[in-house]
């Protein structure tokens, strides 16, 4: 989230040095677009996100729409880097299960952390009911939970994929909080313990009582070392540069390498299983 309001805060300034060069108060530019001036303000800060037709009115204002070029090339990087859920969602979770599928088909390689909840590629039916029926209440979705979960079954299919690298790493944490009622949860558990006998995917879980040399802050996705998602509550961040899809695989690395693998995971997870029964 701070990068999103890094590059807003970014936009904002070059609005108000686009104003300042053309000798306009923030007042004075407000009456001449007939805006309330706390939004020149707002804009100007970073506090709020400009539209396209807020930038071409502002290049305008100020005699400078040359200038509307590059504003709405960062404004289009800044929107692309963080896409509201609701927006994405409206259709239902079905479609951005679909979504889903596109992406982690055309990748050849996946890496997934989870630091509250088993991802969403080793879910049971069940389990993913409860997680989609949780998305369409917070975020007042359309109620295609049957189909939201029939898909998301579907893109389950990747992980038969030949070719395919698939990497998940995920902390006991997940597999402990009651995120769905006991029955559901040990289902759940079952499926892991059969996932982590495969040879074709690789799924460590980090134990409360792993040395790590990185703290598991939140969860995140990346394919082909091109892109990495990033899911908070109310919107999903897109990262494209370099420079942090490197740090991302920096800190993966590292957190999978506090993980357990195959019998040891199975331990843990059955350790789990057990407590909950």
């Amino acid at each position: 989230m701070a990068r999103v309001q890094e590059a807003r805060e970014a936009l904002g300034r070059q609005l108000r040095e686009l104003r300042q060069h053309a000798g306009y108060t923030g007042t004075a530019l407000a009456d001449l677009l007939g805006w309330p001036q706390s939004k020149v303000s707002k804009l100007e800060t970073g506090r709020q996100t400009p539209t396209v037709d807020d930038i071409q009115a502002w290049t305008r204002a100020v005699g400078d729409e040359t200038a509307a070029r590059a504003l709405l090339g960062r404004l289009d990087v800044l929107e692309t880097t963080y896409a509201e859920w609701r927006r994405q969602l409206g259709a239902g979770t079905s479609a951005r299960q679909q979504t889903s599928i596109i992406l982690e088909t055309q990748a050849a390689h996946i890496r997934a952390f989870e630091t509250t909840v088993i991802p969403g590629l080793l879910q049971t039916p069940d389990y993913a009911r409860h997680r989609l029926a949780q998305s369409i209440a917070r975020h007042g979705l359309p109620d295609d939970l049957d189909e939201g979960v029939r898909v998301r079954m579907q893109r389950q299919e990747v992980l038969y994929q030949r070719g395919k690298r698939l990497h998940f790493v995920m902390t006991e944490a997940a597999l402990r909080y009651r995120l769905c009622p006991p029955e559901v949860m040990a289902g759940q558990l079952d499926r892991l313990i059969a996932l982590c006998s495969m040879s074709t995917i690789h799924v460590g879980v980090i134990g409360f009582g792993a040395e790590l040399s990185e703290s598991p802050k939140h969860g995140f996705w990346i394919f082909d070392d091109q892109r990495v998602l990033v899911e908070t509550i109310s919107a999903e961040l897109t990262l494209t540069q370099p420079q942090e899809i490197a740090l991302y695989v920096q800190v993966f690395d590292r957190l999978a390498a506090g993980a357990s693998y195959g019998a040891e995971a199975r331990q843990v997870v059955t350790r789990v299983l057990d407590d909950l029964s």
